[in-house]
């Protein structure tokens, strides 16, 4: 039962930035709506990460099922892509560092700040 109310939880999330995005005239996606309001909920407090926690989990380790239907569709116009296949490429290649890079400078800078904060704790 636990796990119905956290898919409930992130469901609902889901459907409120659907309705957010019909409803604001800006050209956000709505799952970027959802993401978002997700996690200003966590931020307030309004959801616990224990209210999404088991949920959470199982959708990380599987997420690479969840790319499936995009590298399908992009097999399916490989004809469009195929002129561009090494610039496509190239861009992945680069984007994958920079999120690396990006990734690993910010979680230093929490270690740090942490760090920082458990030594004013002390």
């Amino acid at each position: 039962m636990e796990i119905l109310r956290q898919i409930g939880v992130i469901l609902g999330v889901c459907l409120a930035g659907v309705l957010l995005s019909s409803f604001l005239p800006l050209p956000v996606p709505a799952n970027v709506l959802g993401i978002v309001l997700l996690f200003a909920l966590l931020c307030l407090r309004i959801v616990k990460p224990s209210h999404i926690e088991k949920t959470g989990d199982f959708l990380l380790r599987n997420m690479s099922f969840f790319f499936i239907p995009a590298s399908v569709g992009i097999m399916e116009y490989y004809a469009v892509v195929k002129d561009h296949l090494v610039l496509l490429l190239l861009i992945c290649a680069i984007t994958a560092v920079l999120t690396f890079a990006v990734t690993a400078y910010t979680v230093t800078a929490i270690i740090r700040l942490q760090e920082r904060r458990k030594k004013k704790g002390e």
